[in-house]
């Protein structure tokens, strides 16, 4: 009979390198967001985009405010971090790590934030299937997350298909400062 050893998770990190870590947040981030397109696809082809769309947008109306809260703990971000702490949370947001290229940039008061190439996007045209129509399921990540960072930030869709108004990324969003509902 084999003996049974206990895995301990920190012991098995400790003894990667730094770079494999780096490979493996990028993979654990790489294979979130496909699991994310496979339960999306599954419903789209059994039900319909619509009910696809339905569901997609009730669960990114709840799991980004998880992150973000973990992240918020992570970066001991505080109550109120305003702008400079949501700009440190999304940079270790899991689609950050997943997708090719984002960037983020101060504008009179605002934070933007862009998804240069979008992985799902990226999929979705190499696989000749239509564009996601992502934006509402967008609104309810991105305002969560923001939110959920500090309730007074608010979100508003620069350009996201189907609504692109910026042809040089897959979507675009700015953050302000508002008022706390």
């Amino acid at each position: 009979m084999n003996e049974r050893k206990q895995i301990d998770p920190a012991e098995t990190l400790g003894a990667l390198s730094r770079a494999q870590l780096e490979e493996l947040v990028t993979s654990y981030a790489r294979n979130l967001l496909a699991l994310d397109g496979l339960w999306f696809q599954a419903v789209e082809r059994t039900r319909g985009m619509d009910e696809a769309m339905a569901h997609d947008c009730a669960v990114w109306a709840r799991f980004p405010a998880i992150e973000a809260r973990r992240i918020k703990e992570l970066l001991d971000l505080g109550e109120r971090p305003g702008l400079d702490g949501l700009e440190r949370a999304l940079a270790l947001r899991f689609t950050v790590f997943a997708n090719r290229s984002v960037d983020c940039a101060r504008e009179e008061g605002a934070l933007v934030f862009r998804v240069v190439d979008c992985r799902v996007q990226s999929a979705r045209t190499r696989k000749g299937m239509p564009l996601h129509p992502c934006r509402p399921v967008g609104v309810n990540e991105y305002t969560a997350f923001a939110r959920a960072i500090d309730p007074r930030i608010r979100c508003e869709a620069i350009s996201c298909y189907p609504e692109v108004t910026d042809p040089g990324c897959a979507c675009a969003w700015r953050f302000t400062i508002g008022t706390e509902e």
